[in-house]
Order: structure tokens, then sequence, then C-alpha cells
């Protein structure tokens, strides 16, 4: 609340200090305005006051007497004069007690002190009802005023001509300029109170323009105001409205009766006089002012115009400094970009000498390995294959347990078992003198040295008792599945013809080997294996041998007194001469070939597949089970089997020029028939086939192994064993828990796939 009321009365303070005028803000908290006012100049002994009053527009009227000036006036102590100011005049006076005993002391050299008393108190009296009267029907301002009092002095003056001329003439001289005025005033006020309400209403408006022109003629100039009024000047001007007014007194001297006396209208003329000089020191006052205010704002125009001459200048400096700075930003950016090419150069030349520096260690590396794996080549054989002791075989077959056994060969029995987690096949030997035998020192050596896609991957060995580890192979034999052994689904033709290019291309390989080729001596369905997608790898290389020459001779041959493979499959050449070379497994291979598309024993193949051909009687003879077979390829192929199945080596084409590039052909069109055909019978997912049946599981369930399998396959399974199809462990528990994730993806694929 402080903080407001200073803000709001800073303006005038400035003021105030600008005229050098000591200023003392009070702050009074009252609910009643005039009443604090007054007590607060009470008690401070304040004897003169001045207050701001309302002012009357033309749609707000107020009666004399209820606003907070009026108030103020009549609460405030009489020893106080209160000034009442409205828009920058001087509205009304309440003098005080000493100044009203002051005026009427003034007088008291033409009559005496009780009767200019009595006298001031009637005319006071009697002017106030005056007033107050006109001001209930109009607002006058200050000009107004103080004509309303010149004629209630007129008749003062009057009634103190006719009683004493001689002892009022020195005031009468001195007044002679306002006289003409006050009689004007005087008639229309007369003739204002026998008209009615309107017509006083006019009056008063004439009235005003009257004193405004008065006003104008009568006021003296600027240059005018510092020098005292001269009242001989102003009579002397007007004699001739001097006798208009006696003769008009004359004839208004009945109402002039009713006036009060002489002293008191002295009075009243010494209070308007008061009042004149009130206003006359408020205008200078603001003459003054003005001037300060004139002299200060020359002042700030000085300084205004010192200070931009100032700014102006520092400007132009800033300006200089300005284009300084920009020049020698632009010659750092110049710099800048001279160091940035310069590092980036830099950056560049170090990059070139690490990438040639990291060249170097990687060619020094690369020598140091093949230096290391040379010297480990003439200190002695580098071990390749993992060892295996023989408790683990005879734990990982359950003591070679006849229901783990997947085949049974010439030289020892196949089981399947899991060894480190991993699903393994083991051939293990008939005797334990087998593991000298020349068979298992070629297979393990062969293996453990070559790796191809379609070569059989050996796992490990257990050296003391003749066991060789091999990856299991989901789908057995090529043998099995082409005689469809327990009852297994047909091989599709185009995986035929993929199956034949497989297995050329891993004969190819064999036959490049370096330093010396690989004769594999019994390639036959039964030594091709499939995987879970059907892709094919040739195994039981135990019957290989290497030749001491190039393979890139056709002729080269190695002699070998021991007849060894499997009869119908064997070169009849090697068996008449007991010469082999790799056209030896190109005759094999042929017999493969025509067994791929007839599915039929290898006994007399030959002759049954030229008959059919020159028959024209060739869809007689292909396994109708595989599909529908592509004449023009199927025949093609068919031919080239017959070609690779010749009896005199001479006759047999090359594997590597000339079969395996007619395969690689056939293979190409048979992977467009398959992604055809897979478009319309999509092959399942592998983990939607169950491991027992091989087949899309109807209800798939978990074991205690933490494997998926068919329910009713799993239920059949464990009534007759307690381990795991598997892994091959003794299972905690035969609970069964249903897979319906499983289940419900099998049932989308089914729905999708109809």
């Amino acid at each position: 609340m402080e903080w407001q009321t200073n803000q709001l009365l800073l303006p005038y303070k400035n003021i105030c200090t600008q005229t050098k005028v000591q200023v003392d803000v009070i702050m009074i908290e009252s609910d009643d305005v005039a009443n604090a006012i007054a007590e607060e100049v009470a008690k401070c002994t304040i004897k003169k006051l001045v207050i701001g009053a309302s002012s009357c527009g033309m749609f707000t009227r107020k009666l004399k007497g209820n606003d907070l000036s009026s108030r103020i006036s009549t609460c405030t102590p009489k020893f106080c004069t209160v000034y009442a100011i409205s828009k920058g005049k001087l509205k009304s006076i309440r003098p005080s007690d000493l100044e009203t005993n002051g005026s009427t002391r003034d007088d008291s050299s033409v009559t005496s002190s009780t009767n200019s008393s009595s006298s001031q108190t009637l005319s006071s009296q009697t002017d106030a009802a005056s007033v107050s009267s006109y001001s209930q029907f109009h607002s006058p301002s200050l000009p107004m005023q103080r004509f309303q009092a010149l004629s209630c002095i007129n008749h003062g003056l009057f009634h103190s001509t006719t009683n004493s001329i001689e002892t009022n003439h020195s005031r009468h001289q001195s007044l002679d300029v306002d006289v003409q005025a006050i009689s004007t005033i005087n008639q229309g006020l007369l003739h204002s109170r026998t008209n009615s309400v309107e017509t006083i209403n006019s009056r008063c408006q004439s009235l005003d323009i009257e004193e405004g022109n008065y006003v104008a003629s009568s006021w003296p100039s600027t240059s005018e105001i510092g020098h005292p009024i001269s009242q001989s000047s102003s009579c002397k001007s007007l004699p001739t409205d001097y006798q208009s007014w006696v003769s008009d007194q004359a004839s208004t001297s009945d109402m002039l009766t009713e006036c009060s006396s002489s002293d008191s209208q002295q009075a009243n003329i010494n209070f308007e006089l008061e009042k004149l000089r009130i206003e006359l020191r408020h205008v200078r006052g603001i003459y003054a002012m003005a001037q300060n205010e004139a002299i200060d704002a020359s002042r700030k125009l000085n300084d205004l115009s010192n200070r931009r001459f100032e700014e102006a200048t520092k400007l132009k400096e800033i300006h200089c400094r300005e284009e300084k700075v920009k020049e020698l930003a632009r010659q750092e950016k110049e710099r800048s970009k001279s160091a940035t090419k310069e590092a980036e150069y830099t950056r560049t030349c170090a990059e070139r000498e690490a990438s040639q520096r990291q060249e170097a260690e990687l060619k020094a590396m690369r020598d140091a390995k093949e230096k290391e794996r040379l010297q480990n080549a003439l200190v002695g054989p580098v071990q390749q294959y993992q060892k295996f002791t023989w408790e683990e075989i005879v734990s990982a077959t359950s003591s070679f347990c006849n229901d783990f056994k997947i085949g049974m060969g010439a030289y020892g029995t196949v089981y399947k078992c899991s060894l480190h987690h991993t699903t393994a096949a083991v051939k293990v030997l008939h005797s334990k003198d087998n593991k000298n035998s020349k068979q298992f020192q070629q297979e393990l050596e062969i293996l453990s040295k070559i790796h191809h896609p379609h070569l059989l991957i050996l796992l490990g060995a257990c050296y003391d008792h003749g066991c060789l580890v091999y990856e299991y192979m989901e789908n057995g034999s090529l043998e099995d599945r082409l005689l469809r052994v327990n009852n297994t689904p047909p091989i599709p033709w185009f995986e035929r013809y993929r199956i034949a290019w497989e297995v050329a291309s891993a004969l190819v390989f064999l036959h490049s080997s370096k330093p010396k080729p690989i004769i594999h001596r019994d390639m036959k369905p039964a030594n091709i294996l499939l995987d879970r997608n059907f892709v094919s790898k040739i195994g039981d290389v135990g019957l290989s041998t290497m030749l001491n020459t190039d393979a890139s001779s056709a002729t080269s041959m190695y002699k070998d007194t021991a007849l060894v493979g499997t009869l119908c499959y064997i070169d009849p050449e090697y068996q008449r001469s007991g010469l082999v070379s790799p056209k030896s497994d190109v005759y094999a291979f042929g017999m493969v070939i025509l067994q791929l598309l007839t599915a039929k024993p290898a006994k007399a193949l030959t002759h049954i597949m030229e008959t059919a051909i020159d028959d024209d009687r060739l869809l007689e003879v292909l396994d109708s089970e595989a599909g529908n077979w592509p004449l023009e390829e199927t025949k093609e192929l068919a031919l080239l089997g017959l070609s690779c199945a010749e009896l005199r080596r001479g006759d047999r084409p090359d594997l590597k020029d000339e079969v395996l590039p007619a395969l690689e052909r056939l293979k190409e069109i048979a992977d467009k028939a398959r992604d055809t055909i897979s478009c319309i019978h999509p092959t399942p997912p592998n983990h939607f086939i169950c491991p027992i049946l091989k087949d899309v599981m109807m209800d798939p369930c978990v074991a205690a192994d933490g494997y998926t399998y068919d329910r009713k396959a799993i239920e059949k399974w464990l009534e007759e064993n307690d381990k795991s199809p598997m892994t091959n462990l003794p299972l905690p528990n035969k609970n069964l828990l249903p897979n319906y994730t499983l289940l419900s993806a099998i049932v989308e694929w089914k729905s999708n796939k109809q």
C-alpha cells in the first residue's frame, strides 16, 4: 500500500522538487476522510490547506456542500484557510478567522469595530446565501464567482455612497473599472429574481459569456504580471460608465435598502481582492514553473545533443573497430582453411602409411603362419580330429544297445549317439585288431585332412578301440530312401537331379586333391548319406586310395592287386586288370545316376535302361513316385548315366569337363521346378517335424528331455523305453506337456497351405 501511494504521488513530488519546495508525505488511515484531515490540521496547526475539488460536467451536477472538498472545508478548524483547486484553477476559498479579523481592522478608520464585525457577518451570510441559491442551478467558474461577489458588493457601495460619499470616495475611484461590470451583473441578477428558473439558467449563460469577454479584455499580459495594477488609469478610462452607473443606482434605490452596511461590503471587497491576489500569485507560480520547465527542457535538449554527438562518435569508432575485427576474422578464416587443408593432407598421409603398415603386418603374419605350418608339417602330423575315450563311446551308445543301431557294414557297426550335446553317428569296428587295418588308417587320414560340403564330416575318433565319430545324417542312406525302407516318402525328381550334381562335385574334389588324387573305389547309393534337407554327402572312404601320378592325366593308373568294392559298381576293366583310375569312380557314378532315375537295384540296370530308350519306353522304367519327370531332361540324364557306365574306360566322359557341366545345367532346371512346386506345396519348417515320425506333428508336446514330439509317437516310445530318443539319457519322468504355441503355428501353416 505504501509503495502504491508513493508511486501515485511521485509526479507531484517531482513538481515540488523542481520548484524547490520541501515536501513531506503523510499517510492517514481513516474511514472519514474529512474528519481525518481536520484532525491532522488541528494537530499540526496548519494555517493553509490546498485541496483538490471535483469538477462538474455537462451530465453531472452536485449540490454544493455534498462533495468532499466542501465537507473538508466545513470540518477544518477556523484558523486554517482552505483553497479548493479544480482543473488548475482556484474554485473556492474558505478564509480563516484571522484573515477576516484582519480585513475588518483595516476598515476601522471609517466605522467602529463592532459595527464592522456585525456588518461583515451579515454581509457574509447574505453573500453566501445568494451564491448558494445560484449554485443550486448552475456551477459557476472562478470569474463567475468573482462577479457574483462583486454584485453583492455593489449594493453595499451604493448604500454607503448615499450615506457617506466622502468617506468611500477614494475606494470608489480604485474600483471604477469593476463598477461597470458590477452594474450589468446587478441588473441581470435583479431581473432574474422576478423570472422563472429557466430564465435564470439562460441569464447565467449570458453572464458567463460577458464575464469571459471582460476577462479577455481586462486581464493583463504576461509582461505586465509583475507590475502592480494601476487604479487611477482604470478610473479615468470609464467616466461615462460611472455616470450611467449612478443613474442605474438611482432607479434601483428601493432595492438597495435591503443591503448591508458599507463596512461589511468593504470587508467583502477586501476578501475578493485577496482572492484575486491569490489567483495572481498562482498564475505567477505557474509561469515560473513553466519557465523552469522550459529551462530544464533546454538543458536536457543540450544534454541530449551532446550525448547524441558522443554516441555518434562512439558509433563511428565501433564501426571502425568492427571493420578491423572483420578483417582480422577474414585473415583468421584464411589461415584456418590453410591449416585445415594441411591437416587433411597430413591425415591422409597418416592413413595411407597406417594402411601400408597394416598390410605389411598382415603379410608378415601370413608368412609367419605359413612358416609355422610348414615347420609343423616337417616335425610331424597335426592332430585335426577330436579324441574320445572308450567310456564316452560306451555311455553315448548305452553300451551299444541295438535300439541305437542304424547300420552295419563289412568292417563295423554304426550307432546313433549324443556326444558333447551333439547328435552323431559312431562306427565301431568289429575287432580291436582292425584299428591297425589299412581301411581304418586310410579313412582317418583322408577325412581328417580334407573337407568338402558333400563329404561326410569326421567329428573325432577313439583310436584305442577303432571307433570313428561322424556327423549324424537324419535321412539315412540314398539306397534306403530310393527303396523306401520303413515306408519313407519318395524323393522328388528335382531333388534327384540335385543329388547327382552334388555327388559329382564331391568326386571331382577327391580326384583333384593335392598332392595326390584320391579314388573312392566304393561309390554306391549305400555310401551316399542324406541329411534332413536331402543334402547328400559321400561317406565310407575307407577303401579309398591315392594315386602316385597327377590326376590331370586320364591315363594315370594305380595297380592294386586286391580287388575292393561292391559288385555291379566295380569298373569292369578294374576287375579284369586290377588297374584303378578316376574313371573307375565314373563307372560307379553312372550306375548311381541310373538308380536315381529308376529306384531299382543295380543288377542288369544298364541293359534295362538301354532297351527302354531304344524302344522309346523310358517312362515305364522311371520311378513314377518321384513325380512328373521332364522327358527331355530325364532322357539326357539317362544317356549321361549310360555313357558313364561304358565297359571301356576310354569311352567314358571326363567327370570334370563333361559330366559336371551337364549336371549343373540340369540342376538349374530342377531348382526352378522345385521353386514352382514349393509355392504350391510349401515344405514344412524343420521344427514342425517330429524327430520320431519324421513328419509334421499332429499334437506336439514337450517331454522331460526338453524336445518336442508328436504325442502318439512319444507315448509309443515311452511304453518300450525309459530314455530320450534324442539324447539317449534316462528320462527323469514320463510327463508330457502340450505345446500349444507350436500347435497353433502348425495349424496356421496348414491353413495357408490349403
